[in-house]
């Protein structure tokens, strides 16, 4: 009789202690079915505990909201793929079956077969720019490293984009100083063609864009500078993601990649940019490259 009331009390208590040590294990185990299906909203209420149960608790409610800010970005950005792909395809197939319907005075089908051919540029300038945001968010190392005149380059970007400034007035004030750098020149070319085309994009006709070059300690620091329309304090702390685009009526060409572009260059060279503007006031882009890139 005593064996057994010493089983039965025996294998409550190990019930008992099983269910209560055992029972965060459970709520893991269901919690993880639950992210498995895709249900990154899931939190564990246990993440005071101690011990490595505590620790297991803390790390899987931090992996959930990870995974949940990672699928609201691709969320987002699919989004906005499809937004700025769709725009220029739809006005495309619209201005060009008003050509097939004919009936149009001269002035309109040459009006049309601009609008066709600007948005087929803008197409292929966004495919152009996904593939090389890609290519960088792939890239770990940087290679075809040379030597040369950060100045030079600077002036080189200018002149590329001389019809944007020149057709419009935009008056330029240059002060550069001969500094030599190392990098890949392709590459850093890329950020000053962005950064220039956005405060030539920006700044109204009769407008003045400004640039200048300096060697300070170990960096080589280029602020770029316009007159134009500025930006909000929200705006500044978005410009940097893809497809974002600060001018939400996209009355002005652009596809919110360059900027993203930017940020990954300067990540792959160890360097930093920093924007000052307010709305009404203009931008300011300052960016800092070490001189041991």
């Amino acid at each position: 009789w005593m064996v057994c009331v010493s089983s039965i009390i025996g294998t409550v208590i190990t019930a008992w202690i099983g269910k209560y040590y055992l029972s965060p294990v459970t709520q893991v185990i269901a919690a993880t079915k639950r992210v498995a299906k895709g249900d990154f909203s899931v939190q564990l209420p246990m993440e005071d505990g101690r011990g490595e149960m505590g620790d297991l608790v803390r790390s899987f409610n931090r992996m959930t909201r990870e995974l949940g800010g990672i699928e609201m970005f691709r969320s987002d950005f699919i989004n906005s793929f499809s937004h700025e792909f769709k725009t220029p395809i739809v006005s495309i197939r619209g201005f060009a079956r008003l050509l097939q319907e004919g009936n149009l005075t001269a002035e309109q089908h040459d009006k049309y077969v601009n609008i066709i051919a600007a948005e087929s540029d803008r197409l292929a300038n966004m495919a152009t720019n996904i593939l090389l945001l890609s290519k960088l968010e792939n890239q770990k190392i940087v290679t075809d490293r040379t030597r040369f005149y950060l100045d030079e380059q600077l002036r080189h970007a200018i002149l590329t984009l001389e019809k944007q400034w020149s057709s419009r007035n935009i008056e330029l004030d240059i002060d550069l100083d001969e500094v030599m750098y190392e990098f890949n020149e392709d590459m850093l070319l890329q950020v000053w063609l962005n950064l220039f085309g956005n405060a030539f994009k920006f700044t109204p006709d009769g407008g003045t864009v400004f640039c200048t070059l300096r060697q300070e300690k170990n960096e080589a620091v280029v602020r770029i500078r316009d007159t134009g329309c500025g930006m909000s304090d929200a705006v500044i702390t978005r410009i940097f993601e893809k497809f974002y685009q600060g001018d939400t009526s996209h009355s002005s060409a652009g596809n919110g990649i360059g900027l993203t572009i930017v940020g990954r260059i300067l990540a792959l060279c160890g360097g930093r940019i920093q924007v000052e503007s307010s709305p009404g006031q203009g931008s300011t882009f300052t960016v800092c490259l070490p001189m041991t890139a």
